[in-house]
C-alpha cells in the first residue's frame, strides 16, 4: 500500500525528516508516537504534497505510483485521506453540498439527489450526527466531538484505501472518542484491505483501534518498531529512555 524509503525533508534550513523509512501493507494499521517536533505531523503533510515542506531526496509510493509532485486533490482521487488534528470552520460552505462535490470527485457519474441523502441521512445516524449539522456550514459552531464525527463522515462517503489519523483524539472527551473510533472501525471491517497510519502521542486512542505495528519516531526517523505494546512501553518509560530506544531497527 505505502512504502516510503530514505525521506529526506526540510522547512527552510530545518530538516524534519530524516531518512524515513516506513512500509505499509494493505489491510495494516500501524501507528507512530515520538515528542513534539518530531516531525510525526510532517509526515501526514508530505505524504500529502503540501508544498510548504520540500522533499531533498527519498520516495512516497502508494501502490507503485510515486506521490511526489502531485497536488493534493490528485493524491486524495488515489484514496488517502487525512483526519486532522484541528478540522478548518469553513463560513459559506454548506456542509452537505461540500461532501456531495467531494464524492462526485472521486466518481465517473455524478450521485443522485436522492441516493445522496438517503446516504448521507443513513450515515450519520449512525454516527450520532444531528441531521442540522449536514445543512449548516463546514464545522460552523461545532464542538470538537462534533467537527471528528464529520471527519469519519466524510470517510465513510469517500471510501479512502489508506487512511492517516492525525491526532484523532485531541480534544476528544471518552465518549465522543468512543464514538469515533467505534465508526472507523466499522469502516475498516466493511473494507479490510484499507491501511490506517495512526500519529498520536498518547496511546489512549489505540485502546479502541489497535495497530499491528507500533513505530517510536525520534528526531526524524523511526528508532524502535513492535507491536501494541510497546505503546504502553513508550507511556511509560519515556521517549528518551534508552530501554525502550533499544537498538536501531527502522524499517530498511
Amino acid at each position: 500500500m505505502l512504502n516510503i524509503k530514505k525521506l529526506n525533508v526540510v522547512v527552510g534550513d530545518k530538516k524534519i525528516l530524516n531518512d524515513f523509512n516506513l512500509e505499509i501493507n494493505d489491510g495494516e494499521i500501524h501507528a507512530i508516537m515520538g515528542p513534539n517536533g518530531t516531525g510525526k505531523s510532517t509526515l501526514s503533510k508530505v505524504i500529502l504534497g503540501n508544498k510548504d515542506y520540500e522533499v531533498k531526496s527519498g520516495t512516497i509510493k502508494l501502490n507503485g505510483k510515486s506521490l511526489i509532485g502531485l497536488t493534493t486533490d490528485e493524491i486524495a482521487r488515489l484514496g488517502v485521506f487525512v483526519s486532522f488534528q484541528n478540522p478548518v470552520s469553513i463560513e459559506g460552505v454548506q456542509n452537505s453540498e461540500f461532501l456531495k462535490t467531494a464524492i462526485n470527485a472521486r466518481r465517473e457519474n455524478a450521485i443522485g439527489l436522492f441516493e445522496f441523502v438517503k446516504i448521507i441521512k443513513e450515515k450519520a445516524k449512525k454516527l450520532d450526527i444531528p441531521e442540522e449539522l449536514i445543512h449548516r456550514s463546514i464545522n460552523v459552531g461545532a464542538s470538537g466531538g462534533e467537527r471528528k464525527k464529520n471527519e469519519v463522515l466524510q470517510l465513510e462517503l469517500l471510501e479512502p484505501s489508506f487512511i492517516i489519523l492525525d491526532e484523532l483524539d485531541s480534544g476528544l472527551d471518552i465518549d465522543s472518542l468512543r464514538k469515533v473510533c467505534e465508526g472507523i472501525n466499522n469502516y475498516l471491517k466493511e473494507h479490510p484491505k484499507t491501511s490506517v497510519l495512526i500519529i498520536t502521542h498518547y496511546p489512549r486512542i489505540l485502546e479502541y483501534i489497535k495497530p499491528q505495528f507500533v513505530h517510536m519516531m525520534v528526531c526524524g526517523k523511526i528508532v524502535k518498531t513492535g507491536n501494541y505494546d510497546l505503546a504502553f512501553e513508550i507511556e511509560k518509560n519515556g521517549y528518551s529512555d534508552t530501554s525502550v530506544i533499544g537498538s536501531d531497527i527502522e524499517n530498511e
